[in-house]
């Protein structure tokens, strides 16, 4: 049967070219999300998450950055092909970002439910008197009162200016919505409220959700889908059934095996050996192989996905070894 896609990459390489060498940040990712499916894109910070989405937004900064892709479709757009006015006209309507600090993510001249107004009027068919009045809607879809509208965002709270990001972000009902660590900022029970709201946003308009995030708790509580970032590219995707009880990459494994396991307090945690490898001098075949406990000399040439069923597939040639088996500790 055929997918119904409403976001499909082939292919995506992004490099910034800089005086100390050239940064390799994605290499070669592939990703496809079906339409009202929420997918997590976890991975180590350097993992090259947020130059994803950012190209995803074409928002890579040329030059430095350098931008290739084999393919690039929004709901059957072709992204790569569009003019600067035409991504303008995309954003904001068709795709939408929620940034990781609120504090930055607004304006602090304007107040939000003008800052709300704007992405409305921009892209509906509306007037402004009309955008201000579904502001005010957005505002307390998202829990806060309307006549809060005039305020300005050194008004809220933390966890408050992150409600007003969602709202602006889902004004216009986009068809994919990236959101960038968007709890980071808060405190733990402000964090809950907001992956709720979120949660419960999502279904009201069916949008399709990459959550970019270090945290597999977030992942589980939100996503359909796992995607397993590693230095520049997509290591093990699968269901949050294939990705947490099935296991197939020792970078996955090695995830799993860092958390705390609450039920053993006196647990030792088994860290995942080494860095994450220079992006200017990424290691020859798969980048993960110089702290792989799994390491042999097929590690060091090229790699490719390796279909486990219809939704799972992990890079990793390991996988081809006769009983080779994961050893994930059970938490």
């Amino acid at each position: 049967m055929k997918k119904d896609l409403v976001l499909n990459v082939k292919n995506l390489v992004v490099r910034y070219e800089t005086e100390d060498g050239i940064v390799k940040a994605v290499n070669g990712l592939n990703l496809e999300i079906e339409r009202g499916k929420a997918i997590g894109l976890v991975g180590e910070t350097g993992a090259g998450k947020t130059t994803t989405a950012l190209s995803l937004l074409r928002l890579i900064p040329e030059p430095p950055g350098v931008e290739e892709c084999g393919l690039m479709e929004l709901d059957g757009l072709d992204m790569l092909s569009l003019t600067p006015k035409e991504l303008e006209k995309v954003r904001g309507k068709d795709i939408s970002m929620i940034f990781q600090d609120p504090m930055t993510a607004l304006n602090p001249v304007f107040t939000v439910g003008d800052q709300i107004a704007e992405s409305i009027h921009l892209h509906e068919d509306v007037s402004y008197t009309e955008a201000q009045r579904r502001a005010i809607d957005m505002l307390e879809l998202v829990g806060i009162p309307g006549e809060r509208a005039s305020d300005y965002p050194h008004q809220f709270s933390g966890g408050m200016k992150q409600r007003v990001v969602i709202a602006i972000a889902l004004a216009c009902r986009p068809k994919l919505l990236i959101a960038d660590e968007p709890t980071t900022a808060l405190d733990v029970t402000i964090q809950a409220q907001v992956l709720e709201l979120m949660k419960n946003l999502r279904k009201k308009y069916q949008t399709s959700l990459i959550m970019i995030t270090h945290d597999l708790g977030i992942v589980a509580e939100i996503c359909d889908e796992v995607a397993v970032m590693y230095a520049g590219n997509i290591v093990e995707k699968g269901t949050l059934e294939d990705v947490f009880n099935r296991t197939k990459h020792p970078y996955t494994e090695g995830l799993f095996n860092s958390i705390p396991n609450i039920y053993d307090r006196k647990a030792m945690l088994t860290p995942i050996k080494g860095l994450m490898p220079d992006p200017t001098n990424l290691p020859e075949g798969c980048p993960f192989h110089p702290r792989c406990p799994y390491m042999d000399e097929d590690c060091k040439k090229p790699q490719t996905d390796r279909a486990i069923s219809d939704t799972h597939f992990v890079r990793c040639s390991a996988y081809d070894r006769p009983g080779f088996h994961i050893n994930r500790k059970e938490k």
